[in-house]
Parts: structure tokens; sequence; C-alpha cells
């Protein structure tokens, strides 16, 4: 028999990920997909006899919840929870976790990937060969510079910051970071990454990659102060939330070429609109917030999130529980 009631919250924008999910779930675990699209007076029903919730995407409202009393504990299968209205939420005494670092690898892969396809104008070449049909034109113009021996700021060495500055090792970058926390000397030996304060990281990297929670202290926390203590020649990389950065500061930067590129997974607004002026640059390469999937990532997180409810209703604590902010 099972010993818990699962509500899952996705949407058919999940498509085969959500099918993945649902056939991953233990015999213990009796869950129910849902369709998080619906209005709450229409999902609370479907959700009144829950245990717990489980949500692809992150958005699980405060209304749903106040009709869904049986509600002990909320798991989230992405790193992100910035739609969710966490101390409201904290209020009601309802604990919340994300994935627990499962899309780590895919987020730190696909940083790489930007950081690579950025220096190396992967998608100026690929335009003018391919869409262009010109082989190797313009090719004394292009300027590709490689990332292999170059400083490496990493805003944010949590899990995925420090995939990222594993990744950095094999290119033997020299990795620097800064963090909110401390990290144990052991740490920064194994990662090669030395802290320093986040002017100096910006003033000396190379390339700075921003691997933070959007939060009230992160938002906006790269702007055009910011963006001109980087050097001409450095690259920007975000795969963590679009609103950490000011993104017409961006545009102007990257236009003025007052830094040399940037590789984006994420934007100010998503789904962002045809009309946004980053689309215009050569000097951008943009990924629509795909960074964190993979096959892979979808099958860590089902395994982890199953495995966090059924700890939460046999009476253990969470465990990646997101707290709310001070």
């Amino acid at each position: 028999m099972p010993k818990g009631k699962v509500a899952f919250l996705t949407t058919p924008a999940s498509g085969s990920r959500a099918d993945l999910i649902m056939s991953l779930a233990p015999s213990e675990l009796e869950v129910t997909c849902i369709d998080n699209a619906l209005p709450d007076d229409e999902k609370i029903p479907l959700c009144s006899d829950a245990d717990a919730i489980m949500a692809i995407p992150p958005d699980v409202s405060v209304g749903l919840l106040r009709g869904c009393p049986n509600v002990r504990f909320i798991q989230l299968l992405s790193a992100g929870y910035d739609r969710i209205d966490v101390p409201a939420i904290g209020e009601m005494g309802i604990p919340i976790a994300n994935n627990g670092g499962a899309n780590a690898i895919a987020v730190a892969e696909q940083t790489i990937a930007l950081m690579i396809s950025v220096c190396k104008k992967m998608m100026v070449q690929w335009h003018s060969t391919v869409n262009r049909r010109l082989w190797r034109d313009s090719l004394a113009e292009l300027e590709m510079v490689e990332v292999t021996g170059k400083t490496v700021g990493i805003i944010g060495l949590g899990r995925i910051g420090k995939r990222v500055a594993k990744l950095l090792k094999g290119f033997d970058a020299h990795t620097i970071y800064h963090d909110i926390l401390e990290m144990p000397e052991e740490v920064q030996g194994e990662l090669n990454a030395r802290p320093v304060p986040l002017d100096e990281l910006l003033a000396t990297s190379d390339i700075v990659t921003i691997h933070v929670p959007l939060t009230s202290k992160t938002r906006g926390m790269l702007g055009e102060r910011e963006l001109e203590m980087m050097k001409p020649s450095s690259f920007l990389v975000n795969a963590a939330r679009g609103l950490v950065v000011d993104e017409g500061a961006l545009y102007q930067a990257l236009r003025n070429r007052r830094i040399a590129g940037a590789g984006l997974d994420v934007l100010e607004q998503e789904p962002a609109t045809p009309d946004n002026p980053l689309f215009e640059l050569d000097n951008v390469v943009i990924t629509p917030h795909v960074a964190g999937f993979s096959t892979e990532t979808s099958v860590r997180a089902a395994r982890f999130g199953y495995a966090n409810i059924s700890s939460v209703l046999g009476g253990e604590p969470p465990e990646s529980l997101i707290v709310p902010e001070e």
C-alpha cells in the first residue's frame, strides 16, 4: 500500500520529461500528475488529499496550499525557486526543497559550452558558413581567443559553481571566485579556486560566470558600474537568472564593445520577445534557458525528489532545504 500521496504539478510543455519522472515513482508513493496551468480552484480538488507536492516548473501558489491542508512538504525538481513565495509558505509551516544539485552537471557543461562558443565566435562562424555559404569568411576579423589559461571568475560557488570550477581545471584556468560563504581551504585546494572580493573578480577576470540564485540581494547585482569594471577583452556568461544582470546595461556594454562578448542562457524576460535588442548583436550567444535540461538531470532530480519526499513523510528532515531570506 502507498505510504503517501504526491501531487505532481507540471505542464504540457514538460512533455516526455514529465512522463519519465512519473515512470520513476516508487511503489510507496501514489503520484498523480496534474496540469499546473489549471487555475487554483480547479487544481485544489485534485490536490486536496496530497501529503506532498512535487513541481516542475517551480510554481506552487499560496492559494493552492490554503486549499490543500494535508500538504506537509513541497519538493521542487529545479534548482531555482524565485517563482515561489518562500516566506509566505514558510509561515504556513511547509518546508520547501530544491533538486539537491541534480542539474549541476548539465548547467556546468552548458556554462563551459557558452564560454567556448562566445570566445571562439562559434555562432558567427556557423552563420557565415551555413546561412551565408561563405567558407572562412572574414577569418582575420573573428578575433577568436582560447579559454585555456584564462582567469575565470565564478560568482557563486555553490553546487553548480563548484562543478564549473572542476571542469575549468581541465583548461588550466586560473580560477577565482566570490561567494557570501567562506569555503574551507580543502575545498579551495580541490577546486584550485581562490576567493576574492567581487570588485577584484570583475576587474581581473577574462571570463566572468554567474551561478547565484535570484534573491533580493542578487537581483541586479551586475549593473552599469560592475560591467564598467570588467576588462574590454572579457566575456560574461550567465546561466543563473536573467534578472541578476541589468540587461539594459549589458546591451550597452556589448554594443559599445565595452566588454568583448556574452554567453547567456537566461534573459530578464522569458520567453524573450522577438524585438529584444540582444538578438541583433554578433558578440552574444543566447540559449533559451535550457542549461539544466538533460535526460540524466531528470532522472537524478526525480530520484532525489522521491527519496526526499519519502524521508519527510517518514518523519525525517528534508535535504536541500530552501531557507527564507532574513
